[in-house]
């Protein structure tokens, strides 16, 4: 039907698996290595991973709630840590700009980080 066969991600990202978990790229597997360890240490706290914020909720002509889903969120040093793992390209996106921007409005009370 197409004249081209879908290859595999927009940003040519390899999915991998670490503890059971499947991260969309080994730079966010990586960072999460990273991130267990500096809890393993004592350096940061509560570390969960894809958590929801919502951005946009259901209200007036809107159908659906509208969220930003984090990669990692922990504490560290007794503040709130909001941090992505983004390729240079993805930085540049626009939607992906947009919803940093509303999760930084939103929620303040959090630092917001890009490794």
């Amino acid at each position: 039907m197409f004249p081209y066969k879908h290859t595999g991600s927009k940003y040519h990202n390899k999915k991998t698996v670490v503890d059971g978990i499947t991260f969309d790229s080994k730079k966010e597997a990586a960072r999460y290595l990273e991130l267990k360890m500096m809890e393993k240490g004592g350096l940061i706290s509560g570390l969960k991973l894809q958590v929801k914020f919502s951005i946009c909720p259901k209200a007036g002509g809107n159908k659906r709630e509208r969220f930003y889903i984090a990669d990692f969120v922990y504490e560290e040093g007794g503040k709130a840590i909001i941090e992505d793992v983004k390729s240079f390209i993805t930085r540049k996106n626009p939607v992906y700009s947009l919803k940093k921007a509303l999760v930084q409005w939103q929620y303040p009370n959090y630092i917001f980080r890009e490794s």
